[in-house]
């Protein structure tokens, strides 16, 4: 029995790591390009609720586009915000003319904030080819914005969505974004979902860059005002309307720390976890998959190896495949440490990882259960 277990182990760690690779290629890089001629007129929107330690870096690469200056305009809408976001973003304003504040209307009822000061700075944006949303805690390349339109023209494309480069800091943040990445290169298809005939969609609400015409056709973030995920969910309209929607690796162009903490980090994905990973039922057999395959890694080996020097032969047999599997697995993680730059050894505590995503699962569950979502001093039905 421990032999078989053993192999079926191996035979799964191969495929996990397979599914893993394969879905490397399936974001097409976003590549630094030159403004073409003529450009687009786009007006980029920042939607703020209190950013005051991330709207003055985000506006100073904003501001710094290498873009036409009569073709961009940049809009940043304070979402009752508590602390310094709006005077940070009006003493940038009287030196740029290119730069507005807007101040969002009270919260009706059924709409998300987020959706909310979008919609009223997409109203109020004036007459332009694109609508570009970028949340307040992004920093962008001198070239993000010409690359982004340049990508979406020779596309044809009416919705482009990038992929931000994650900078790392915290342990929570280290322990906790690797294993989710990891996670949905395992249960998405990115190709198959990236497909102009599939009914699925993937998108990334820190960069959105819509064609305007399609974004009111399609009704906009007033469509999608009490959706959690209203980034996925607009990106589904825009797709459903025919219309081309692609998520694009920006890594190379765009970055930024979404989260500084457990504070941050747990309510965050929480708040869209049950969403991301499909619906309820779903949600909890992910995470309980997770959970037992990343203690599997541990386990399988210890238990073979304790065997095996207790006179199992079957065990000691059985070693062979299940520390190859582990090691592989552990070098998956390991290669995910290298990859967003952070200390080897938090490739070692996956096991730890999984297991608190999967109570982040189900503490996402429970809200949506208690209709109750709470995010940035608001909670949503």
């Amino acid at each position: 029995m421990a032999l078989v277990l053993s192999i079926g182990w191996l035979a799964l760690a191969v495929w996990l790591i397979a599914r893993a690779f394969g879905q490397r290629g399936a974001l097409p890089a976003l590549r630094p390009r030159r403004t073409s001629a003529p450009p687009p007129r786009i007006t980029v929107i920042v939607p703020a609720r209190n950013e005051a330690d991330n709207i003055g870096p985000c506006l100073t690469t904003l501001l710094a586009q290498r873009y036409p200056r009569e073709r961009l305009r940049l809009i940043v809408v304070d979402d009752d915000s508590s602390d310094d976001t709006a005077a940070i973003v009006a003493a940038r304003a009287v030196g740029d003319p290119r730069l507005t504040l807007l101040h969002a209307p009270a919260l009706p009822p059924g709409w998300t904030g987020k959706s909310h000061a979008c919609w009223h700075a997409a109203v109020a944006a004036p007459a332009c080819d694109w609508l570009c949303f970028i949340d307040a805690d992004m920093r962008a390349d001198p070239d993000l914005i010409a690359s982004a339109a340049q990508a979406a023209v020779a596309g044809k494309l009416a919705l482009l969505s990038l992929a931000p480069r994650h900078e790392l800091r915290s342990f929570a943040e280290r322990l906790m974004i690797p294993c989710g990445h990891y996670l949905l290169a395992v249960v998405q298809n990115l190709s198959r979902v990236q497909a102009p005939d599939s009914a699925e969609v993937v998108a990334m609400g820190q960069f959105m860059l819509l064609r305007r015409d399609t974004y009111f056709a399609v009704g906009g973030h007033a469509a999608v005002r009490g959706e959690i995920c209203e980034d996925a969910e607009l990106a589904r309209l825009v797709k459903r309307s025919g219309e081309g929607v692609v998520l694009e690796d920006g890594s190379r162009l765009l970055s930024g720390r979404m989260y500084t903490g457990w504070a941050t980090l747990w309510p965050g994905i929480a708040k869209n976890l049950t969403d991301m990973l499909g619906g309820p039922l779903s949600t909890v057999t992910t995470a309980l998959a997770a959970v037992t395959i990343a203690w599997a890694a541990v386990l399988l080996p210890v238990l073979d190896l304790y065997g095996c020097l207790h006179g199992a032969r079957e065990a000691c047999w059985a070693l062979l495949p299940a520390v190859a599997a582990s090691a592989m697995v552990l070098g998956l993680h390991i290669a995910g440490a290298i990859h967003f730059r952070i200390p080897v050894w938090y490739g070692f505590l996956f096991p730890l990882g999984y297991t608190v995503g999967a109570l982040m699962a189900f503490d996402s569950l429970r809200r949506r259960l208690v209709h109750r979502v709470p995010w940035k001093g608001r909670v949503y039905p």
